[in-house]
């Protein structure tokens, strides 16, 4: 959608160049999506060196010189952090949590530690695997997207982070699950795409869009009775015009799936009725492809079937 966008406001970018620069932006999701993964050893990290700091100060207090060390002798970190694909990508790219992410990752560990689960979670005697991993999973789905901040500095840091930091956190915990207190060091990261047809699938929608784009817009217009199309927000109209691309183009996705799925994008992306006006827009595209033997008939009955529940 965003690579859409962005041939529209250039028109004179290439079919090609829209494509590598596609392919780039997902490849710097997958480096956010590393970046996750390497949160927990930062966080752990960072905690160490407060420890240090305080056993140094010239009059530190008992605490200091008696810290409980469960956070950072966390068995499931530390197994994260001798995993041989993830030591590998940062062998490759040299990437991790550096010094300029030290204020973020502050504001992260200060999150944490202000929690009700991480004081649970030290109080507690339970010294086992499952209780390490069960925290850091805890952490990452319930208090880690709660923290503004670190939106604003992880986009800003990288461009193609925009949008796409909950994706990498889901990822994250996705990958977080496939440990156990056995496999952590051999267990496979996620690659960037789930398979060959995933990486087609990315392909293929954004050829078809682009190639569809005029034709589709004309049934925007012939459609849009009681709005002025050229006013329409041109998100709406890139959004319509990828759904009936995927319709025409993978046709073994059920019509309800593709429709519900740009709505909801709509509801994110787009203005507050836009869903409103996608969804009436849409419908009437479904019927006209069906005509024109562009999808299945099959798949319109279904349609009509979804829509009569619904109503």
């Amino acid at each position: 959608m965003q690579m859409v966008y962005a041939h529209n406001q250039q028109s004179d970018a290439s079919y090609e160049s829209i494509d590598k620069e596609l392919q780039h932006s997902i490849s710097k999701s997958h480096e956010l999506y590393y970046y996750m993964l390497l949160l927990p050893i930062a966080m752990k990290r960072h905690a160490l060196k407060r420890i240090e700091n305080g056993k140094n100060k010239i009059r530190p207090t008992q605490e200091e010189l008696n810290p409980n060390m469960k956070f950072v002798q966390n068995s499931f970190i530390q197994q994260l952090e001798n995993n041989k694909m993830l030591n590998d990508f940062v062998d490759a790219t040299g990437y991790a949590w550096e010094k300029e992410d030290d204020d973020l990752l502050k504001i992260i560990f200060n999150t944490m530690t202000a929690s009700d689960m991480y004081k649970e979670y030290m109080e507690s005697n339970v010294n086992t695997y499952e209780e390490d991993q069960k925290f850091i999973l805890k952490f990452f789905t319930k208090e880690l997207p709660k923290i503004d901040l670190m939106y604003e500095a992880l986009e800003l840091k990288n461009i193609y982070w925009n949008d796409d930091v909950d994706f990498a956190i889901s990822i994250a915990i996705k990958t977080f699950k496939l440990f156990d207190g056995k496999n952590g060091v051999d267990v496979e990261l996620l690659p960037t795409y789930k398979d060959s047809d995933d990486k087609e699938f990315v392909t293929t929608l954004l050829r078809k869009t682009m190639a569809t784009y005029k034709s589709t817009f004309e049934l925007i217009k012939k459609f849009s009775k009681n709005w002025d199309p050229e006013r329409v927000a041109q998100m709406d109209v890139i959004i319509i015009v990828m759904a009936a691309a995927e319709m025409m183009s993978f046709k073994e996705i059920p019509i309800r799936v593709t429709l519900n799925e740009y709505i909801e994008i709509s509801k994110y992306y787009s203005t507050e009725k836009s869903n409103i006006y996608i969804n009436g827009i849409l419908e009437k595209i479904v019927r006209q492809l069906v005509e024109e033997k562009k999808i299945n008939a099959s798949q319109l009955i279904q349609v009509d079937k979804e829509t009569q529940k619904e109503a």
